[in-house]
C-alpha cells in the first residue's frame, strides 16, 4: 500500500521533494528501499584504486552535492568514512535512468555500482553502471556555506550537524575512538570491565541530587545513580583486584558549558596500589590516548591555547595553592569571617553559613582551579571533602587524594581507598556542610568482610573527549545533550 503525502503546498521545498515522493509511487518505484549493497565505504573503494581495473564498487551514502553538466554529472556521496565522488553519464546509465536521476535531490541517498576512474584533476571516482534511489530526503538540508550556526538548532538536530559540519563529525568519531582506546588501555593492564546497577536503593558513592524514579514492581523508590563507586568497590571485596565501569551516571543538578545531567564516566579501581598509582595510571592513559586518537601529545583549545602532555605533570598542595593565588600565606590561620570578608573583597559567591573548609573550597574553585590550564595533580585536600579516601598518615586534617586539573577543570579525582570500615563509617557520620553523602549501610557491610588496599579513580568521559578535541562546551561532545523541550 503506497501512503501519499499531501502535496496540494507545492511552493516550498517540502511540498515539491513531496510531490516528486508521490509520483515514483505512482510509478511503483519504491523510495524507501529495504536494502542496498554496499561492499565498499568511500575511503574502502579509494583506497583499492587500481589503473586498468574494471572491478566493480558498490558504495552507498548520501547526495552532499549535485554538478549538473547536461548529459553527465558529477555528485558527492557522504557514507560513514567520508566523501566519494561520483560520476553519471546518460551513455552509461541509458537514457531513460539519467533522466529519472536528474530529479534526485541533495539528500537523497542512493547506491551506486560501478568501476573506478581517476579524474583529470587527480579524483579518483565511481563511473555509475547502476544507480538506486534507497531513501527520498523530503526537507532540505542547511545551506553548503552557512550550515548550521544556530546553537539550538546543532544541539536539537544533531542528525544535520553531523552531515553538513565536519567538525562534529570529526569530533564524534574521536569520541568514540576515545573511549575504545581506553578499553584496549585498561585490558593490556588485566583489568576487567563490569556492569553495575543503574537503580540504587540510596544516592550514594558521591555528594550530588538525585534523580529519583519509582519501580512498580517492588513499589519502591529508587535512585538514577550518581556515581559507579560504591558498586565496583564491592567487586574489590569479592575478589576482582583490577575492575572498571564506563556508564552513564545521572545528577539532578545544573547546565553549564562543563556540566549536563546526565554524563559518562569511567571509575576503576586497582588493589594493592594508592592514589601515587592511579597518578602513574591516568598520565599513562591520556599520553597513550594523545598519541593514539591524536597522533600528537600538544593539544590546541578552541581559542588557540596550547596544552602539552608530554613532560613532568606538575604537582602542588591544595592549601598551597590556596595561598599561592591569594598571595596570602595566613589565610589558613585566619577565622571564618575574616575569610567570608575576602571572598567578599574578591568577587568569591559563598553562603554566608557555609562551613570553614567550604568558604576555602570556594576561593579554590574560583581563583585556582580555572587557572590550572597545563597538567596538574592537586594533593591533600581536606579530609571534609571526601569520606571515601584514606586520611593522609602525616596529617589526618588531610586526604591521600589527588584532583587533576587540566584546561581550568578537573579532569580526574583519584583516591588511596578508605577500606578501614570503622574509620569509613565515622567518616560518613562526621559529614558536615552542602557535601554529605548517604549512608550506605550494605557497602560497610561489605568491607567488614575485608577490602584489599587499593587505588581508585573516575575521569568524566565528555570532560575528557573535550580537553582532547578542543571543543569549547560539553554539549558540543555529547550528541544529544539535555535541552529543555521545544515548544510546539
Amino acid at each position: 500500500m503506497n501512503f501519499l503525502p499531501n502535496t496540494s503546498n507545492t511552493s516550498d521545498v517540502f511540498g515539491i521533494r513531496s510531490a516528486k515522493l508521490s509520483q515514483l509511487q505512482i510509478n511503483n518505484h519504491d523510495p524507501f528501499r529495504q536494502n542496498c549493497l554496499q561492499t565498499y565505504t568511500s575511503s574502502q573503494a579509494i583506497n583499492a584504486y587500481s589503473e586498468n581495473s574494471e572491478q566493480q564498487f558498490s558504495v552507498a551514502g548520501r547526495i552532499i552535492a549535485f554538478r549538473d553538466m547536461g548529459k553527465a554529472s558529477f555528485i558527492k556521496l557522504l557514507d560513514r568514512d567520508g566523501k566519494i565522488q561520483i560520476y553519471v553519464s546518460q551513455n552509461d546509465v541509458s537514457e531513460s535512468v539519467y533522466a529519472e536521476f536528474k530529479k534526485f535531490d541533495i539528500g537523497d541517498i542512493i547506491g551506486i555500482t560501478g568501476p573506478l576512474f581517476k579524474t583529470k584533476t587527480g579524483e579518483i571516482t565511481v563511473r555509475a553502471k547502476t544507480i538506486t534511489l534507497v531513501a527520498k530526503s523530503l526537507r532540505p538540508l542547511p545551506e553548503k556555506w552557512h550550515g548550521l550556526v544556530n546553537d539550538d538548532q546543532i544541539y536539537r538536530q544533531r542528525y544535520l550537524d553531523l552531515i553538513v559540519n565536519q567538525s562534529s563529525r570529526t569530533r564524534a568519531l574521536q569520541r568514540t575512538q576515545i573511549i575504545k582506546e581506553i578499553r584496549k588501555f585498561l585490558w593490556n593492564r588485566e583489568f576487567i570491565e563490569v556492569e553495575t546497577p543503574m537503580l540504587h536503593h540510596i544516592a550514594g558513592g558521591a555528594a550530588a541530587k538525585p534523580f529519583i524514579t519509582h519501580m512498580n514492581a517492588l513499589n519502591h523508590d529508587f535512585y538514577l545513580r550518581i556515581a559507579l563507586e560504591l558498586y565496583l568497590k564491592r567487586m574489590l571485596v569479592a575478589g576482582f583486584d583490577r575492575v572498571f565501569e564506563i556508564g552513564r551516571v545521572f545528577r539532578n543538578e545544573g547546565l553549564s558549558r562543563k556540566h549536563n545531567p546526565e554524563f559518562t564516566m569511567i571509575e576503576l579501581y586497582q588493589a594493592y596500589t594508592d592514589h601515587f598509582g592511579m597518578m602513574e595510571l591516568v598520565k599513562n592513559l591520556i599520553l597513550h590516548l594523545a598519541h593514539t586518537v591524536l597522533g600528537s601529545t600538544t593539544i590546541t583549545r578552541y581559542d588557540g591555547v596550547q596544552i602539552e602532555f608530554d613532560g613532568e605533570w606538575r604537582q602542588a598542595n591544595y592549601s598551597d595553592l590556596i595561598i599561592e593565588a591569594l598571595a596570602d600565606p595566613n589565610w589558613f590561620l585566619k577565622s571564618r569571617e575574616e575569610k567570608l570578608y575576602i571572598c567578599q573583597q574578591q568577587n568569591i559567591e559563598v553562603d554566608s553559613n557555609a562551613e570553614d573548609f567550604e568558604v576555602t573550597n570556594a576561593v579554590y574553585s574560583k581563583l585556582v582551579e580555572p587557572n590550572l590550564i597545563n597538567p596538574t595533580f592537586v594533593l591533600q585536600l581536606p579530609k571534609e571533602l571526601c569520606p571515601l579516601a584514606k586520611l593522609n598518615q602525616n596529617n589526618p586534617q588531610f586526604l591521600d587524594v589527588f584532583e587533576l586539573c587540566i584546561n581550568g577543570q578537573e579532569i580526574a579525582p583519584a583516591y588511596s581507598e578508605q577500606n578501614d570500615p570503622f574509620i569509613q563509617r565515622q567518616m560518613f557520620e562526621a559529614q558536615i556542610g552542602e557535601d554529605i553523602q548517604n549512608l550506605d549501610n550494605d557497602f560497610l557491610l561489605a568491607l567488614e568482610y575485608g577490602m584489599p588496599p587499593a587505588g581508585g579513580m573516575g575521569i568524566g568521559i565528555d570532560r575528557l573527549v573535550v580537553l582532547l578535541t578542543g571543543a569549547e562546551s560539553i554539549r558540543d561532545v555529547i550528541l544529544f545533550p539535555s535541552l529543555r523541550p521545544e515548544q510546539e
